[in-house]
């Protein structure tokens, strides 16, 4: 997934920025957290009452920490760098709410790489050899900003889409999307919430 490369200095100044978010943010939270040590592990922590998607970031290791903003940014620059902030925003709001619920991973990485490695993943592009393109260098270092400030907190989400933890594009019609509950239109994609554990985005079964 990812390759062994020296951190650039874009990233090095991405992690300063992202370790004093976290310093400040365990700071603030330490004396709640004695009394829940369970939640002290190197995961990125939401809460099921948080009022933004992401609240707090709590003991990640550096490389953790760089890993889970580089899931991010792809995902949003894989599923939605057409679509602007706001529906690169939407994809965002949907790995954070599959995250919250705990039912497809535990970190911002596993939530997106659910199943990469067999015919059925949950995002399309970690199975399509989308990745083996030459990315678009703009578009990406706008979708890596936009990770930082979503994960910093500079960009507060919303919630655009209604709670949805599926979507699909505008051009497909899976056969899950009657049984679940539309939730909004935002660009080219269409979200839906419900229990249903299927893919985000190209409508196949896992």
């Amino acid at each position: 997934m990812y390759h062994n490369e020296a951190i650039p200095r874009s990233d090095s100044i991405l992690l300063f920025a992202l370790a004093i978010v976290l310093a400040t943010a365990s700071a603030a939270v330490g004396s709640a957290m004695t009394h829940h040590p369970a939640l002290a592990r190197p995961t990125l922590v939401v809460t099921r009452t948080v009022t933004t998607p992401v609240q707090v970031l709590l003991d990640i290791p550096a490389a953790d920490l760089l890993a889970e903003h580089q899931c991010l940014s792809e995902a949003l620059y894989y599923e939605a760098r057409g679509e602007g902030s706001n529906g690169q925003r939407a994809v965002a709001e949907v790995v954070l709410h599959r995250l919250r619920t705990g039912n497809y991973g535990r970190s911002i990485c596993a939530v997106v790489y659910e199943g990469a490695t067999r015919p059925g993943c949950q995002f399309s592009f970690t199975c399509d050899r989308s990745m083996h393109r030459l990315r678009d260098q703009a578009a990406w270092r706008d979708a890596e900003q936009l990770a930082a400030e979503i994960l910093t907190g500079a960009v507060k989400l919303g919630n655009a889409t209604g709670g949805a933890i599926n979507y699909h594009a505008t051009s497909v019609s899976p056969y899950w999307a009657p049984t679940l509950k539309k939730t909004a239109q935002i660009g080219n994609h269409i979200f839906y919430r419900g229990g249903v554990h299927l893919i985000a985005s190209t409508g196949k079964p896992e």
